[in-house]
């Protein structure tokens, strides 16, 4: 079996994530080595490993916050269907004559 290649699944999500990467380890107050010169080499697997896990946390917390968000709207307009109000995609286009 060839060896995993670690890549993210689409090209356009490597800027995102490098981004987040960065983000997490600012904030677990890493050396200034990785954010001057992106050199990960003199820390530590434990340190590393928590910069991913702590992206993973963010990435899950964001999901979550975006399926809610999209299950409330769908509530909300079985509520206006079901009261016989306009929906929203109703109030934006102007009635026909």
């Amino acid at each position: 079996m060839p060896a995993r290649k670690k890549r993210p699944a689409k090209a356009k999500a490597k800027r995102p994530l490098d981004s987040l990467k960065y983000e997490v380890a600012r904030e677990l107050n890493l050396p200034k080595e990785v954010f001057e010169k992106g050199d990960w080499g003199n820390l530590s697997s434990r340190e590393c490993g928590a910069v991913g896990g702590q992206m993973v946390k963010k990435m899950i917390e964001a999901a979550r916050k975006t399926l809610a968000a999209e299950v409330a709207a769908q509530a909300l307009e079985g509520f206006r269907q079901g009261l016989g109000l306009p929906l929203d995609d109703d109030l934006k286009t102007p009635p026909e004559s």
